[in-house]
């Protein structure tokens, strides 16, 4: 992907420097627009799904430029190209500094996604045939409509593509991350989407005075995604260290929750689960072993996974009980106290995290402790263990794992 964005910015510079820049002030306008946007994402967390979304109008807005003040332009797909390739490469230029590679992903985004547009809109309008077609009724707002929903499709296409080969070291399933990148168009996508079109038009009708209205929107936009985002981390941090508890009281093993938490999620992405029923896995995996808190005489390394049936359960719905106290949703709770009973009653998650809390308890036990933990497991699918979420922990542990750092 990243060799498809530098063959389209390529080509796109080289025809601009060649032939030269039309309309140099629109160009400009619109390049410091998307500029700003990039620059504005400082400070963003690295899994934010669109942070700059005045970046990402400003490109969409060029993209569907047929009109400034009433006077046609003549800026064609490779200039476009161009101007979104040098306002997002100097905007992205602290992030790079900073050791990010995620911005790379984000320019190349950003470029593929601004071309996919100009490619469907320019040829059409510049020629004529847009217009003398579809007229500047209903009809021209409809095919701008669905032009906006394919490139929101070919966006959402491209950010799962990438968070997956970031996510995953060898190839996984795509569907949970295409999913969670559908279910984000719906907010801020759609928001971008729409603002772009509407300062499109508004420039073909004031000129470039209409950009600084529709900045300040996108900028308070901006604002509250970075507050919520920082909310949300703050939460889940607070859950890992209160699941760190049992690892500071010596109940559990050094890693041991922030292991299964990460390794549950990757299972539970090759099962197809995604947002917010990932999230209440992670959270239930971090928090699976807290109901340990309330023993008096610790279990042996914390490997619950070798006790008793009856004692697995005492300990998970003491467990249950604490998580209930904590403030987070009730499905956590719900995972964290059913995760010792037979498969066929628990709910998915359940299932996950019990599977992989074993298997992290039993591979320590010996030297070949994958393969006899992933035996063992196997052994117990009579009953102890779901065959399907079995073997999906192998796929990801024969892809190698879980990639970067453990959560938390």
């Amino acid at each position: 992907m990243h060799a498809a964005a530098g063959a389209v910015a390529g080509a796109g510079l080289g025809w601009t420097l060649w032939h030269g820049v039309a309309q140099p002030g629109t160009a400009l306008a619109f390049g410091l627009l998307v500029t700003v946007g990039e620059l504005a994402r400082w400070g963003a967390g690295p899994g934010a799904r669109e942070p700059a979304p005045l970046a990402a109008a400003g490109a969409l807005a060029y993209a569907l430029l047929g009109e400034c003040a009433g006077r046609p332009t003549d800026h064609g797909v490779a200039q476009i190209v161009a101007v979104v390739v040098a306002g997002a490469l100097v905007g992205a230029v602290p992030q790079v500094a900073r050791g990010r590679a995620a911005a790379l992903d984000h320019v190349a985004r950003r470029v593929l996604t601004a071309g996919f547009a100009a490619v469907c809109f320019q040829p059409l309008y510049n020629s004529g045939e847009l217009l003398q077609a579809l007229g500047r009724g209903p009809y021209y707002a409809l095919f701008l409509l669905v032009l906006l929903l394919l490139t929101a499709l070919c966006d959402a296409v491209l950010a799962a593509l990438m968070l997956r080969a970031r996510t995953c070291p060898a190839p996984g399933p795509y569907g949970p991350f295409l999913r969670d990148e559908l279910r984000a168009l719906m907010g801020v996508g759609s928001a971008v989407c729409a603002t772009g079109a509407v300062m499109a038009l508004a420039v073909a009708v004031a000129g470039l005075w209409a950009l600084p209205v529709f900045c300040v929107p996108l900028l308070l936009t901006q604002l509250s995604l970075r507050r919520y985002a920082a909310v949300r981390d703050t939460y889940r941090q607070t859950i890992a260290s209160l699941a760190r508890a049992t690892e500071v009281a010596g109940y559990t093993s050094p890693g041991h929750a922030h292991r299964v938490a990460a390794l549950s999620r990757a299972v539970g992405r090759e099962l197809g689960l995604s947002g917010p029923d990932l999230t209440v896995l992670e959270y239930a995996a971090l928090m699976h072993d807290i109901g340990q808190l309330s023993l008096v005489d610790p279990v042996p390394e914390g490997a619950t996974a070798l006790l008793p049936e009856a004692e697995q359960r005492r300990i998970a719905l003491l467990g249950g009980a604490v998580v209930r106290q904590t403030g987070v949703p009730e499905a956590v709770a719900v995972v964290v106290e059913r995760q010792a009973d037979p498969y066929r009653e628990q709910p998915l998650p359940a299932r996950i995290v019990r599977a992989v809390n074993a298997y992290d308890d039993l591979s320590r036990e010996s030297a070949d402790g994958a393969l006899c933990a992933l035996e063992r497991l196997r052994l117990g699918t009579a009953r102890d263990y779901h065959p399907k979420v079995v073997e999906s922990l192998a796929r990801v542990l024969a892809r190698g794992g879980v990639a970067g750092p453990a959560p938390g």
